[in-house]
């Protein structure tokens, strides 16, 4: 990517059996990847665990929302 001012891209993904998309820049779809790679798992699998941190959550924030915040959080 060569400019990180990008409008998010929609993308589809399937979480614990149901399909959904999800808007992200694709700066955040990059670092999605590489922390799925870093934690040896599925895309999907890393979104359904984000997920159901955030649910967890006393005022969850929208899916989009958390995994760019869990981004953040864990690449400080």
């Amino acid at each position: 990517m060569t400019t990180p001012y990008h409008p998010p891209v929609k993308r589809s993904v399937e979480i614990a059996g149901h399909k959904t998309s999800i808007s992200l820049e694709p700066l955040f779809w990059d670092m999605l990847k590489s922390a799925a790679l870093r934690e040896d798992m599925p895309l999907n699998a890393l979104i359904a665990r984000i997920d159901a941190e955030r649910i967890q959550s006393a005022t969850p924030p929208g899916l989009a929302g958390a995994i760019r915040l869990w981004l953040v959080a864990n690449t400080r």
